[in-house]
């Protein structure tokens, strides 16, 4: 069955990852971590393991099967009739012995080791979540090297045109060469950071790879389309967690199988009953004997009930402490969900700003000093002066769609966005 599911995911992935389809989808790294990820793997069989143990609860204790001598006299003689036609002395015996176990006790180690499973299912989405949102952090951060080797190309163009512009006239003894080399440091300064992020792109590119467990060094794109959030209309209060939170319900479920463990070690103190059958044959004619007894056990004398009592007390209070720590995660993510969606909103203020007044300014005031220069009127330090500030804001600019990518990853990881 599990094969069946997977399926469908692999053929998609194939088509995906193929020569003809490089560029891959957030939606298409984040569905490959999920079915494929060795932590899947791993917390399924665990999943398992727990269920398959789960089927064991109501078994009964195996049967005590004993055989011997029974009462037998070291003198051999007497084991056989006497001359006036006595019996002998001796017996030997076959016996068994069977506990029955308490119904209720078995339910109730039924129901915990079924439950047991169910934390681990809940750890299994939180790691998810975890990986999931690094492979998007990773995501978004390629995206933001991406149009920052855009803004180099462009940069490196002006930069090019000042150089070249500048050789020429200083040739025909037109221009001061002053700013010239400033350009020149400039130029190498951006092929610098070109190499660096290529490199950044490199690293991203092994660390997706590994999440979506494949070859680290299988070359893919990513699609540079992006969209920032809104969660203006949310509210993140206790609720929210609660119902998304997979540690959360993790501790809902620990929670619930202190209460099933605690009736477990109830029933615990219920007494049991067996039976025990012996059959013996008598030596030198002694007629065949058996004898058949009732047993009970009585857990719940003083001496002997001490310990599942401790435990029934102690497992009340660990319920109590895990209630507790749930409440105080809830509001401890909450007031970071708040925080962090106020800082999400700031950026969004400041592209905006960057967007519709200080790069456009920027664009027109380098365009002004570009056409001034070619027309004799402005000297390049004050062209260099408007690239330079321009160049500035828009790496300004990638900075902050980087954070607000950032700060929107960290809100969905908090509240573990689907």
């Amino acid at each position: 069955m599990q094969k069946n599911k997977l399926f469908p995911v692999m053929i998609l992935l194939a088509v995906a990852f193929s020569s003809k389809a490089q560029t891959l989808k957030l939606d298409a790294v984040i569905d490959s971590i999920t079915a494929l990820h060795p932590v899947v793997k791993m917390y399924n069989n665990e999943i398992r393991s727990m269920d398959e143990a789960a089927k064991g609860a109501k078994s009964w204790m195996p049967p005590e099967i004993s055989t011997g001598l029974w009462m037998v006299p070291y003198n051999t003689k007497l084991w056989k009739k006497d001359d006036m036609g006595g019996t002998g002395m001796g017996q030997y015996m076959i016996g068994g012995q069977q506990m029955i176990p308490n119904r209720k006790k078995q339910n109730a180690d039924a129901a915990y080791m079924q439950a047991m499973s169910s934390v681990e299912k809940e750890k299994k989405n939180a790691t998810l979540n975890e990986l999931v949102n690094d492979a998007k952090q990773l995501y978004y951060e390629w995206i933001i090297l991406k149009k920052k080797l855009a803004i180099l190309t462009q940069n490196e163009k002006l930069l090019d045109f000042m150089i070249r512009n500048t050789e020429i006239r200083y040739k025909n003894g037109l221009d001061k060469i002053g700013a010239y080399y400033k350009a020149k440091a400039a130029l190498g300064n951006v092929q610098n950071m070109r190499l660096m992020y290529e490199n950044d792109i490199s690293e991203k590119r092994i660390s997706i790879n590994a999440l979506m467990g494949r070859n680290a060094m299988i070359g893919f794109d990513i699609d540079t389309t992006y969209r920032l959030d809104d969660y203006s209309t949310i509210v993140f209060d206790s609720t929210l967690f609660y119902k998304n939170r997979s540690d959360l319900k993790s501790i809902d479920k620990d929670i619930n199988l202190a209460w099933l463990k605690q009736e477990t070690e109830r029933q615990s103190l219920k007494p049991q009953f067996g039976i025990r059958y012996e059959h013996m044959f008598g030596f030198g004619g002694l007629p065949m004997q058996y004898s058949l007894m009732g047993m009970m056990r009585l857990p719940l004398a003083n001496w002997s009930s001490k310990m599942n009592k401790a435990n029934v007390e102690s497992l009340k209070w660990k319920a109590y402490a895990l209630q507790s720590q749930k409440e105080m995660m809830a509001n401890e993510y909450s007031g970071m969900a708040y925080s962090m969606r106020n800082e999400l909103e700031l950026k969004k203020k400041q592209l905006k700003l960057y967007d519709e007044n200080i790069i456009p300014a920027l664009k027109n005031n380098y365009k002004t000093m570009q056409l001034g220069y070619e027309q004799n009127t402005e000297e390049l330090f004050m062209l260099y002066d408007a690239w330079e500030t321009l160049y500035m804001a828009q790496m300004e600019y990638t900075e902050i769609l980087n954070q607000a990518l950032r700060t929107q990853v960290s809100i969905d990881r908090l509240i573990e966005k689907k």
